[in-house]
């Protein structure tokens, strides 16, 4: 297993507030210059050879800090990791250089090709030892430390024998990886699961966190008229998941932290106002508000 300190932990990120990179944003990005702590994008959207997204990324890169976020690596599935995307992730990682690369405890791929989901992980100790050493695969393919997100769920596997923050704690414990906490994601499962969110949060290992997540959600019932939360990233951050927050940084102290919002997706000054709003927190929270400047580390 790879220790802790093998890894770069991704220096050049800011503790501030950043945004998903979207096509819609690009000119609106290069000809104002905004003020924002970075920019995170999809690293399976990135992987052909050229064309206008890299031409844009490349510009927009050497103005922001850049994060990578996984979507494809099925980190969690019973098979072995696809090389060619492992190859081509590498590729990515190395031309852009990004402060931070992480991923989702998730699974996609199976013997019939690849789902278009991310799909939940049974929390038992064969599933432990595959996706560590899926993980460390990774990280000395990449040569560097990645984060590992913790998934929104709607359902919990009966064999399970781990709590999720307890197999997160593992896996940290293991390989040495990093956290992403997707706050948005504790809501989602924790109502759909009748956790308690504030609980969760203080049972993660929260030394290992390195950058957090803020989405929207949608809120339905199930057929016992339960609510249902679905992690949509369509819409405003829920104010429950702004209190979350706060408590999180509380605890932790403030660390990169993205705005997703991937689906009907609002002007420039509406995702800003978001990212704002969460720099804001991190201020109120901090012990001295200079510590939003300093790098991750």
């Amino acid at each position: 297993m790879s220790e802790p300190s093998s890894f770069g932990a991704g220096r050049d990120l800011p503790r501030r507030a950043g945004v998903g990179l979207k096509a819609e944003h690009y000119r609106t990005i290069l000809e104002t210059r905004p003020d924002i702590g970075f920019f995170e994008v999809h690293a399976e959207n990135y992987m052909g050879a050229g064309g206008p997204p890299h031409r844009y990324l490349s510009a927009i890169r050497d103005r922001h800090p850049l994060s990578l976020h996984g979507v494809g690596l099925s980190i969690g599935a019973d098979r072995p990791l696809d090389p060619d995307h492992l190859r081509r992730l590498k590729a990515l990682v190395a031309r852009y250089q990004p402060g931070l690369f992480s991923e989702h405890l998730a699974w996609s791929s199976h013997d019939a090709g690849f789902l278009n989901d991310l799909l939940p992980v049974p929390y038992t100790l064969p599933a432990l030892r595959r996706v560590a050493d899926h993980i460390d695969e990774v990280q000395e393919a990449l040569g560097r430390q990645i984060l590992l997100e913790n998934p929104s769920t709607y359902l919990a596997f009966a064999e399970s024998c781990y709590s999720e923050t307890d197999f997160l704690a593992e896996l940290v414990r293991r390989t040495g990886c990093g956290l992403l906490l997707d706050v948005n994601n504790v809501y989602v499962a924790s109502t759909n699961q009748q956790w308690d969110p504030f609980r969760y949060i203080d049972a993660c290992p929260l030394g290992a966190v390195r950058e957090i997540h803020l989405a929207g959600h949608a809120r339905e019932e199930d057929e016992r008229g339960r609510p249902l939360l679905i992690d949509t990233h369509d819409r405003p951050v829920d104010e429950i998941v702004w209190d979350l927050f706060a408590h999180a940084v509380r605890r932790i102290g403030p660390v990169p932290t993205l705005i997703e919002w991937d689906a009907k997706l609002p002007g420039w000054p509406a995702l800003k106002a978001q990212a704002d709003r969460a720099e804001g927190i991190m201020r109120a929270q901090a012990p001295a508000a200079a510590r939003l400047a300093e790098p991750v580390g």
